[in-house]
């Protein structure tokens, strides 16, 4: 089977090309096209002597994923179902944080399927275009609001199909470069930790798409373990926390895992990323009416967010088919901001967009039953 372009850097690239008695520059020239002009088709690299073109593309896979459904929303956001059963294996579910898999993983490789988002955003003080990324196939988490984790867990992403999602993204039209990255997409990915920082760094790397590391985004529902590992990795990302409850007994209703650290164990973790790195952590809180965003809620939330000197960002539910949720009125949302504003804490609302193609926070499916090719 083809190696994965986007598995490669430049040192492993250039030593794929010396054992072909490829050129000195021809590694260079390569990452150029595919990273710099965003080109992946081999015919294309014209500075390129034809047998190397020849090699790239009997030898290398560069869109490994089957591109499935792209779906544009009245927003503008972008989504894509991309479908990595007939390319790159996916790799190993590791047991690294001993946690269970939450729901039984669906076997087989029809369901090898994930999707991601590119969401713009431009006003007066703006210009963005933010990709966010899945790192598994599925979810083992199986928050109870969630559509990601329907399905359980079927494997997680290699370091190439994580940085081709990104690639793709950017290659969309009304797409210049993709300026941020969020691991909010399908999947834990601190249960996926090595190959996520894997594929940080070719996101992060001049050689790569470099985006800065603080609009890189690693999104965790908490683990321990995980965060203090990620304490040491050298590109300063940012940290997201999803709390989702302020306290351990509901948090623990609506996140399955939220059973094996509680709230203080998870913060303790938190306050050593924020005393090693500098760096704040912000807090995300999904609305869900009538269950967690009553004012009492927003009190013991303001509570957490101070012990951990933490910015709040609220997430108004969005609406998945099948789930007994429902999305709370603007003015729960502005009451409940009102009252951690009062408490002191730095909290906005996050817009929902890409709402009308199912790709807003919760929606991406890790399945998609009728397939519609494009």
């Amino acid at each position: 089977m083809p190696a994965h372009f986007f598995d490669f850097t430049p040192d492993t690239l250039a030593q794929w090309c010396a054992e072909r008695d490829l050129p000195n520059f021809a590694a260079r020239q390569i990452m150029e096209w595919i990273y710099q002009k965003k080109v992946v088709e081999p015919e294309r690299m014209t500075n390129l002597a034809r047998r190397a073109r020849e090699l790239l593309a009997e030898h290398l896979m560069f869109d490994a994923g089957a591109l499935v459904r792209h779906q544009s929303a009245t927003d503008g956001t972008q989504k894509l179902l991309l479908d990595w059963s007939g390319a790159v294996p996916t790799s190993k579910v590791q047991d690294s944080n001993s946690l269970p898999i939450i729901g039984e993983p669906s076997g087989g490789d029809s369901n090898r399927q994930t999707e991601c988002v590119m969401i713009p955003v431009d006003d007066d003080e703006h210009s963005r275009r933010t990709a966010c990324i899945s790192s598994q196939i599925g979810c083992p988490v199986g928050c109870r609001f969630c559509a990601s984790g329907l399905g359980g867990l079927d494997g997680n992403l290699t370091v190439g199909q994580i940085v081709e999602q990104a690639h793709r993204l950017s290659r969309l039209e009304g797409v210049d470069r993709i300026s941020n990255v969020v691991f909010m997409g399908m999947g834990e990915p601190l249960a996926n930790l090595a190959i996520v920082t894997g594929a940080i760094r070719t996101l992060n790397a001049p050689w790569g798409m470099g985006i800065g590391a603080r609009k890189i985004t690693i999104s965790t529902v908490g683990l321990p373990a995980a965060i203090r590992k990620l304490v040491t990795f050298e590109i300063p990302v940012t940290l997201a926390l999803s709390l989702h409850a302020p306290n351990d007994e509901l948090r623990r209703q609506l996140i399955p895992w939220a059973e094996y650290a509680t709230i203080d164990e998870v913060l303790d973790a938190c306050d050593e990323w924020f005393a090693k790195t500098g760096r704040e952590i912000t807090l995300e809180y999904l609305l869900l009416r009538n269950v967690n965003d009553r004012p009492e809620h927003a009190d013991e939330l303001g509570r957490v967010a101070k012990s951990l000197r933490a910015n709040v960002n609220l997430i108004r539910y969005n609406e998945v088919k099948g789930l007994p949720y429902d999305r709370p009125t603007t003015e729960d949302v502005l009451t409940f901001q009102k009252v951690l504003r009062e408490a002191g804490v730095n909290t906005h609302i996050r817009a929902s967009r890409g709402r009308d193609i199912a790709a807003a926070c919760g929606q991406l499916r890790h399945e998609h039953r009728e397939p519609q090719r494009a």
